[in-house]
């Protein structure tokens, strides 16, 4: 498996399509035979598995953002009287924004409003001000989009906070904050506060900064307790990825709380990434009579992307079936996709060890660490990126046009996550380019959600290949 064998572009994945497609094939009854494991075998609940911090995801996913993504998603607009007239925005001219503002959002990169601005801006600018709920995907501009509502209806002049904005992590509201100072560079008059641990004030002071940005245990400590802030002074509220402060202990009773306590017509903002029962249970204690903005999730059915299965009998079998990929198809970049940090990190020492330039991805990497693997993958300077399920989620790289899952993509309750793994070529499926998907199989729990993964994308995996170390290449159809 030779090194150079990674320098083709993905242009060139028709052709590789073409080749494994005339590999050798077997039939799906050989896995029966040789299955032995058990689902608790595949499933590994050990101490290697990574488990799912969502604050931690969220925080990697704006670390490695620099452009909005192109998503397809439609936006479904639901409004509180919907007798009203629906307005969209296609240029930030069209919001009558301040001068300094429309110069500090061309200064972001902004060009054109995304497709939750388009909705949410006209919502969030009105007068009287409109409640929101919406949800949005990460990189799709909704922090820009309530941070130009915030810096909207700032009045300079008065020296107290006027806009509260709620994050459930440190790290994630110093992310919102840099946001901010960045769309308010060309805005000085605006001052921003931090309300987070280790910000200490004096007792009996007052908050002259206008916009407020903290976690919900010191705002609330900053309104309740120490009188930092005067809660009824606020005229905007934003609470920023509900779907994980409601999975921090506290967070959400904290939130409640905070918000009781702003006046009545206070605008409430709130946004989350899914719109889960308990999310929008929540939503709704938080935000009276709100206008809502959803994304409409369109079928998955990467109909440009070639998928295969592999039957093995053990990771030293997969590995030398990677082996066999590498020598029949040319590959511009992959990403493959392992349960546990321990496969992980063997199969990266693995590949290493055959001249290849391989990048790790693991749990217990800071996320700053993760985010500098990702982009030095993005950037070429590594061909593969090797990683766990769950860190993988939210990447989306265009150059790999190959995704391997070494494991079949379940958690560790045995629960089917396919749609992370898949993320890097549906970005290619979304360009309209070429990609292989190959999937691993080593028992008839592995086929069993391979079956599923079948009825997800509603797409027969037509291609069947059997690699085993015994005959050390591929056999011959059956």
């Amino acid at each position: 498996m030779a090194a150079n064998s990674w320098a083709l572009a993905v242009d060139e994945q028709e052709a590789a399509a073409e080749s494994i497609g005339n590999l050798h094939l077997s039939e799906k009854s050989k896995v029966e035979s040789n299955d032995t494991a058990k689902p608790e075998d595949n499933v590994n609940k050990t101490e290697d598995d990574d488990k799912e911090d969502r604050a931690a995801q969220s925080l990697l996913n704006k670390l490695i953002r620099s452009n909005l993504v192109n998503t397809t998603n439609q936006v479904e607009v639901l409004q509180r009287d919907p007798n009203s007239p629906l307005y969209s925005v296609k240029s930030f001219e069209e919001l009558r924004l301040k001068k300094q503002l429309l110069d500090g959002v061309y200064a972001m990169g902004f060009n054109r409003p995304s497709k939750i601005q388009e909705n949410a801006l006209p919502m969030m600018l009105a007068v009287p001000p409109q409640n929101l709920i919406a949800q949005s995907q990460s990189g799709t501009g909704k922090t820009a989009a309530f941070v130009l509502a915030m810096l909207s209806h700032v009045e300079p002049v008065n020296k107290w906070p006027q806009c509260l904005c709620v994050s459930p992590t440190y790290e994630l509201a110093l992310q919102t904050g840099k946001v901010i100072e960045q769309m308010g560079k060309f805005y000085p008059e605006v001052k921003l506060a931090y309300a987070v641990r280790g910000n200490k004030l004096e007792r009996g002071m007052k908050i002259q900064e206008q916009i407020v940005i903290g976690t919900p245990g010191t705002v609330l400590d900053w309104c309740a307790k120490l009188k930092f802030i005067e809660p009824k002074k606020i005229r905007v509220f934003v609470l920023d990825e509900a779907d994980v402060m409601i999975a921090t202990q506290g967070h959400q009773d904290q939130s409640i709380r905070i918000q009781r306590m702003l006046p009545k017509d206070c605008q409430m903002l709130l946004f989350s990434a899914t719109f889960e029962d308990s999310v929008w249970s929540f939503a709704q204690r938080i935000v009276p009579d709100p206008n809502i903005i959803k994304l409409k999730r369109e079928e998955e059915t990467l109909d440009t992307i070639k998928q295969y299965y592999v039957l093995c009998n053990s990771k030293e079998e997969k590995f030398q079936a990677l082996c066999n990929i590498y020598g029949a198809i040319t590959i511009a970049q992959a990403m493959i996709f392992c349960h546990t940090r321990k496969t992980a990190g063997w199969l990266a020492g693995e590949l290493s060890r055959e001249g290849h330039q391989v990048a790790l991805l693991s749990g217990e990497m800071m996320v700053e660490q993760r985010a500098a693997v990702i982009q030095r993958f993005r950037e070429g300077k590594e061909k593969v990126l090797v990683t766990t399920n769950v860190c993988a989620r939210g990447i989306d790289v265009e150059q790999v046009s190959v995704v391997i899952n070494f494991d079949l993509p379940v958690d560790k309750d045995g629960t089917l996550t396919m749609r992370h793994t898949f993320t890097g070529l549906g970005a290619q499926d979304a360009l309209g380019k070429r990609g292989l998907a190959i999937n691993m199989v080593d028992s008839k729990f592995s086929m069993n959600i391979l079956n599923r993964i079948e009825e997800h994308f509603s797409k027969f995996l037509s291609f069947v290949l059997c690699l085993t170390a015994f005959f050390g290449g591929f056999l011959e159809v059956q």
